[in-house]
C-alpha cells in the first residue's frame, strides 16, 4: 500500500472521525494525485507519518480517497469484507426478524461508496464510485459466503455512477434474479421491480414512519401521492384505511401498487391516478375533494445545496396542495428525502403552506430513517430522511 500524504493542519476531520479525503487536502508534492489510479490502496498519513486509515483513492474527483479502515492498515480482501458485512448483518439481525433491510448503507457501514437491499435471499447492490468498483470480485466471493444468496443483481444506474462515466446497465453477477422480488414491512407484502425500479427497486428507509400509519389511518380516507408501487398507500390500507387513492406520473409505478394491493386482497380500498402532482392535486380540489390523511412523500427537490431556495419553495408549494385536500381534524404526512433541506426548514415549509391554505396546523410526531439507515455522527451526509405528522386543526 502506498503512502498518501495530507498537509499540513489537514488532518483535522479525519483525526475527528470523518473518512472524506478531498483532493485539496493531499500534500501534492510528496503523493501527486497523477500518480495514482482508482481503486488504489493507500494508508493516509498526516505530514508527520502518523497512520489516520486505509483508504481506497478516486484521484479524479473531489473526494479522491475514502478509507475505510480508520486508524488501522488492512487491505480490501476478501477477510476485510466478510468481516464487514458480517458486522452490518448482525446489527440489522437485532432490529429486524425477517432478512427484508438494507444490509450495507455506504461509510456508515464502513464500506463508502457501496448499497445493498436485501430481498430475503436476492441481493440488490449499488457500486457507486470507480475506486470501489475495482474491488468488486473480493466483494462478490464475500457476499457468496456470508449471506449465501440465490442471486446477486447489480444496479448500474446511480447518479454518481452517471457522473463518473461508469457503465449504467443493471447485470446479474451472481445467481438468479427473477423481475419482480417478494419483501415484508411491517407485516404486508409487496413486490419489487429490482431491475426497473427507483433506485435499487424499493425504499426501505421509511419503514418506521410507515408503521406509525396504523394509530391515524383506520377508517379513514387516504391520498398517497408520489406513491411508488405504493409503500405507505398499500400499507394504510393494510391497517384498516376505508379507501386510498394513490398518484403517481408513472403509470409502471402505478400498475405495481394496483398489484401490491391485489396481492394483500386489498383491490377494492385501492385506486390510482395518474399524473403531475401538483397539477392533479389542484385538479383534485377544484372537483371538491377532501380527505382524512394525505401523504406527500417527493423525490430529493435538492439534489444540490444551490438549489436549496427553489427547492424549499417546492416543498412549500406541495404541502400547501396537501393541505387544500385535508378535511380539518385531518393529518398530513410530509416527508423529505433532500440532505440539504434541515427538519426545521421543511416544518418552516409546512408552516407557509398552512398560512398560504388559511389554516393553522401542529406538529403531532416526527419520523426519521431506520436502523438500517445508520447514521455517523462525523459525517452529517449520512442523515438525509425526515417525516412530520401534521394535523390540520
Amino acid at each position: 500500500m502506498t503512502d498518501l500524504f495530507l498537509r499540513k493542519g489537514a488532518d483535522h476531520r479525519l483525526r475527528g472521525g470523518h473518512l472524506w479525503v478531498y483532493s485539496n487536502e493531499v500534500d501534492s508534492a510528496r503523493s501527486p494525485l497523477s500518480s495514482f489510479a482508482s481503486g488504489d490502496l493507500v494508508t493516509v498519513r498526516n505530514t508527520n507519518g502518523t497512520l489516520l486509515g486505509s483508504a481506497y483513492m478516486d484521484p479524479r474527483t473531489l473526494i479522491c480517497a475514502r478509507v475505510y479502515a480508520p486508524f488501522e492498515e488492512c487491505v480490501m480482501d476478501v477477510a476485510f469484507f466478510t468481516a464487514r458485512l458480517a458486522a452490518a448483518r448482525a446489527m440489522r439481525q437485532q432490529c429486524f426478524d425477517k432478512p427484508f433491510y438494507r444490509l450495507v448503507y455506504g461509510d456508515s457501514d464502513m464500506l463508502p461508496g457501496l448499497i445493498i437491499d436485501c430481498f430475503g435471499e436476492v441481493l440488490v447492490m449499488q457500486i457507486n464510485n470507480s475506486g470501489l468498483e475495482r474491488h468488486r470480485e473480493p466483494l462478490l466471493l464475500a457476499l457468496i459466503s456470508t449471506l449465501k444468496p440465490s442471486g446477486i443483481l447489480l444496479r448500474g444506474d446511480s447518479r454518481s455512477r452517471r457522473e463518473q462515466g461508469l457503465p449504467g446497465d443493471s447485470e446479474v453477477v451472481y445467481g438468479v434474479v427473477p423481475t419482480l422480488v417478494p419483501l415484508e414491512e411491517n407485516g404486508v407484502q409487496f413486490l419489487a421491480p429490482v431491475y426497473d425500479g427507483q433506485k435499487t427497486g424499493w425504499f426501505y428507509d421509511h419503514r418506521m414512519s410507515r408503521a406509525r400509519l396504523a394509530s391515524w389511518v383506520k377508517g379513514k380516507t387516504v391520498l398517497d401521492v408520489y406513491s411508488y408501487i405504493g409503500g405507505w398507500g398499500v400499507q394504510a390500507a393494510s391497517f384498516g384505511a376505508s379507501s386510498v387513492t394513490c398518484l403517481d406520473s408513472s403509470a409502471q409505478a402505478l400498475e405495481g401498487a394496483a398489484a401490491n394491493a391485489q396481492l394483500n386482497q386489498l383491490e377494492d380500498r385501492v385506486t390510482t391516478r395518474r399524473g403531475s402532482a401538483p397539477e392533479l392535486m389542484a385538479a383534485m380540489q377544484t372537483e371538491g375533494a377532501l380527505f382524512d390523511v394525505v401523504i406527500l412523500d417527493p423525490p430529493a427537490f435538492i439534489q444540490r445545496k444551490k438549489d436549496l431556495k427553489k427547492g424549499i419553495a417546492a416543498y412549500r408549494r406541495i404541502n400547501e396542495l396537501g393541505l387544500q385536500l385535508l378535511h380539518p381534524g385531518g393529518l398530513l404526512v410530509s416527508a423529505s428525502c433532500s440532505m440539504h433541506l434541515s427538519r426545521a426548514d421543511l416544518i418552516a415549509a409546512l408552516q407557509q403552506a398552512a398560512v398560504r391554505a388559511g389554516c393553522q396546523i401542529r406538529v403531532c410526531e416526527q419520523g426519521a430513517q431506520g436502523p438500517d439507515h445508520p447514521i455517523h455522527p462525523a459525517i452529517p451526509e449520512t442523515e438525509y430522511l425526515k417525516a412530520v405528522f401534521v394535523r390540520r386543526l
